[in-house]
């Protein structure tokens, strides 16, 4: 039952400063808590407590167990290692014996007969060295010993020749490379694994051949691991796929019958035996020396923690009786030290095995600014660690402590008396005694702020270029010639094509950049730029192309130039920027101006539409005349036969007259894709003139025309140029028209001549008039789009005419005639070059010296 609410409890609950005291406020709480609930704490308490001992005690072990399954590891490893670097040195030492031999060989003081003795002398002293052959340079077998257990199918005889396939790959490789070259180690038909070594030879800087070596490579384990490791451990050499060639290893334990989860983790480690590299790698699997915890009683665990207690105090005294032998060695030594050392310019400091500082000497008190007397004996946080850096220079302390230093020392900041800072390297070794005991850890410290500033000044400035290239919204990439290897590649480039250089080389194919130079006449790859100065390639122009990428979906304008890498291999840059959008509105422009020149042709033919009409009435009218006069005739029976026959034949004349009418104007209003062929101008002339005459006619404009002799024929597309044309004689009149000349004054003249423009061969059509001209605001703004000094005029027909002109690499121009100060006409002039100097303007516009 819940106890009744008194009002002391809100005088108690009201009165804060009373309750003040912790023990008074927990009582107050108690009493205020039901009795049943009272003894669910009570009980509850007491096995939160155990269970809580429990947890920690299992967590504790755990964590000991771990720890020691890492030292376990670390030494593994370290065994493993000391053991490859025995192999390791085996191997080396007889490379270099082997070399000796060659160099002996290439120059000429070895025999066959000697080469054996040496090679016998090496196999006997060297057990794992199998067999020692000499071939040249075809092959061939000169000389060779082996060992008296290598098997007979092994044993290579003097004057044979390699079979096919055996030790191809290693031989061409120690040919190419001029370098001793280890082969992938396989097994043997008897099962033992054979490791091959070839070394060439070389006569007067030619290859002339091998000393092809053999290992045993049972004998690499047997006489090369140290005794004391294959005691220790299963100790086994494998190739690059982890098969075993040589030792034995340790069964696999099942996780099933394992009690604990890190009793079934395999301790074993493995290293790479150089110079083999990885194709033969040594591996030691630790022996399983204890039996595993088997129950979980809690004797057991109190009686491991008392044991555990008890050898931490045995060890805690064996420390401390250390650390006074210590101190009285350094007490000894003091003096010595001091005076060699105060001397020094780096800065010295010593620890002990705890962290705490037990030596500066003056450089190092000079460069942080605190005293001797400030700095020995404290410990960590020491006062010229950096407030912020703290955490990180504990961690710092304690893996130095601990024994985890760098060789190459570290970097921190140290912060002196006066607050300022400055980058120092430290580099930490042990501290030994006279006796051969650790005492502590030795830190000498070196300023390296201006180092620092410099690097720091340097990566700036990388990073400024690396952020500029990574932001560019071009794709850029580098690549060796002759290699797939991507040297660099920005943002878009990955973007675009991932981190492989199949993109590259991708662009430079669809650009027609040579990309890999070869040498067809012979069979094996030659480089082509060997002997010629490569410094011309990368101070050439870059190549410019135009692709389309189908994978991306895109247009891309491709740039690319040679340039000399950092380690001074040539290499081509590829820069492609993506025009899909200028190449669509291109596009769209040219489908415009299509729709515009037909939409031209359709209002000049509307505007002469009376015109048409009038000249179609004059065919259609004798017509008429002739159909009546002959019915007149045949009903009056006054018509003979040849009369009739040459009425017939005129009025045939003028229908086909009305059609050729009708024809042109289809052909010249009739809306078709650009065709550019090559075209006579004199009928071009004529068939503008004939469309533009109805027009000029109607307005009362006389028209004449010259056209020059033996012009060339012109690459264009004749409609259009008719159109040009047509457009101007129509202007042409409607300017005339419009200055109200006299009859005798209403002429306008077309000419078509030769010309010369910058050296180049062009046709110049010229229309002259003799209307009002042109004024000055109008000429400023003649070929402005939509812009006309007729009320009725749409405002495309110059802009058109100079579009279509410059589409055929020509130019267009106005200008008024003078008689004196009196404007006398206008004359509007174009020209389009003859077809083989086409291709020279347009690279001239583009600014290429031809």
């Amino acid at each position: 039952m819940q106890e009744p609410v008194t009002p002391s409890d809100f005088h108690d609950t009201a009165a804060p400063a009373q309750a003040t005291s912790p023990s008074l406020w927990w009582r107050r709480w108690w009493r205020r808590q039901t009795p049943g609930r009272q003894d669910r704490f009570a009980m509850l308490a007491p096995l939160a407590a155990v269970l809580l001992f429990l947890a920690a005690i299992v967590s504790a072990f755990g964590y000991l167990r771990l720890e020691e399954m890492d030292r376990e590891q670390e030494a593994v490893k370290r065994d493993v290692e000391y053991a490859q670097q025995r192999v390791r040195l085996r191997l080396l030492e007889r490379q270099e014996q082997m070399m000796r031999i060659a160099r002996d060989i290439s120059n000429k003081e070895v025999d066959e007969e000697e080469f054996v003795g040496r090679s016998e002398s090496m196999i006997i002293q060297y057990p794992e060295l199998q067999a020692v052959t000499w071939i040249d340079a075809r092959r061939r077998i000169k000389a060779g010993y082996a060992a008296p257990s290598v098997s007979s199918s092994q044993i290579r005889a003097a004057g044979e020749t390699l079979r096919a396939g055996e030790t191809e790959s290693t031989y061409s490789l120690a040919r190419d490379l001029q370098q001793p070259v280890y082969s992938q180690p396989a097994a043997g038909t008897d099962g033992t694994g054979l490791l091959q070594l070839h070394i060439p030879l070389t006569e007067q800087g030619r290859f002339s051949g091998v000393i092809l070596g053999e290992y045993s490579i049972d004998g690499l384990l047997r006489y090369g691991v140290p005794a004391e490791v294959s005691a220790k451990y299963a100790v086994a050499l494998l190739d690059g796929k982890g098969r075993v060639l040589a030792g034995s290893s340790v069964p696999a334990r099942n996780p099933a019958t394992q009690l604990l989860p890190w009793a079934a983790q395999a301790n074993e480690y493995e290293v790479p035996v150089s110079p083999v590299g990885n194709g033969l790698i040594i591996r030691a699997q630790a022996y399983r020396t204890s039996l595993g915890v088997i129950g979980s009683g809690l004797f057991w665990l109190v009686g491991a923690l008392s044991v555990m207690t008890a050898w931490m105090l045995i060890g805690n005294w064996r420390h401390t009786r250390r650390r006074m032998q210590a101190q009285q060695a350094l007490v000894a030594e003091t003096n010595f030290r001091r005076a060699m050392e105060n001397s020094m310019l780096t800065g010295m400091r010593a620890l002990d095995m705890q962290g705490r500082i037990t030596y500066v000497n003056a450089a190092f008190c000079q460069m942080t600014g605190w005293s001797e007397a400030e700095l020995v004996g404290r410990t960590p946080p020491f006062p010229y660690w950096p407030e912020a850096d703290r955490e990180q220079l504990a961690a710092r302390l304690d893996d130095e402590l601990q024994g985890r230093t760098t060789p190459g020392g570290f970097q921190v900041r140290v912060k002196r008396k006066d607050g300022s800072l400055f980058d120092a390297r430290l580099y930490v070794s042990p501290l030994v005694d006279a006796k051969g005991h650790q005492t502590g850890w030795m830190t000498s410290m070196t300023d390296i702020t201006e180092p620092n500033r410099i690097r720091e000044q340097l990566s700036a400035s990388y990073e400024r270029f690396t952020t500029v290239l990574e932001a560019l919204d071009a794709s850029v990439s580098v690549a060796p010639l002759g290699s797939e290897e991507l040297l660099f590649a920005n943002k878009l480039y990955r973007l675009w094509f991932g981190v492989q250089t199949a993109g590259h080389l991708q662009m430079v194919a669809q650009a027609g950049v040579p990309e890999h130079p070869r040498n067809d006449e012979s069979l094996d790859e030659v480089d082509s730029f060997v002997g010629l100065p490569t410094g011309a390639l990368t101070t050439a122009q870059s190549e410019n192309a135009e692709i389309f990428v189908p994978e991306l979906g895109k247009w891309l304008e491709v740039r690319s130039r040679y340039l000399n890498w950092v380690d001074g291999r040539l290499a081509q840059m590829v820069i492609a920027t993506d025009i899909t959008p200028r190449r669509h509105a291109e596009e769209q422009s040219a489908a415009q101006a299509e729709r515009a020149q037909s939409a031209s042709r359709l209002i000049t033919m509307g505007e002469m539409a009376s015109s048409v009409a009038h000249e179609l009435n004059q065919p259609l009218t004798a017509i008429n005349n002739y159909c009546n006069g002959m019915v007149s005739r045949i009903k009056g029976k006054q018509i003979n036969e040849d009369d009739l026959l040459a009425a017939l034949d005129k009025t045939a004349r003028q229908a086909q007259r009305a059609g050729q009418i009708i024809q042109r104007i289809r052909s010249f209003v009739k809306r078709s894709e650009p065709n550019r062929t090559l075209s006579d101008i004199t009928l071009m002339v004529n068939e503008a003139v004939e469309l533009a005459e109805i027009e000029l006619r109607r307005r009362n404009v006389r028209l004449s025309h010259y056209v020059a002799a033996r012009l060339p024929k012109l690459m264009v597309d004749p409609i259009l140029i008719e159109q040009v044309l047509v457009n101007l004689l129509k202007n042409a009149a409607e300017s005339i028209e419009h200055a109200r000349r006299p009859a005798a004054r209403r002429s306008v003249e077309l000419r078509v001549i030769p010309k010369q423009v910058d050296e180049l061969p062009v046709v110049e059509f010229s229309v002259l008039d003799s209307g009002a001209g042109l004024a000055p605001e109008v000429m400023e703004r003649l070929y402005e789009a939509f812009f006309s000094t007729k009320v009725e005029g749409m405002g495309i027909g110059l802009n058109l005419c100079r579009t279509i002109v410059e589409s055929h690499q020509g130019r267009m121009q106005a200008e008024n005639i003078y008689n004196g100060t009196e404007v006398a006409g206008c004359r509007f002039s174009f020209w389009i070059p003859v077809s083989g100097a086409t291709n020279n303007i347009a690279n001239k516009d583009a600014g290429v010296t031809v």
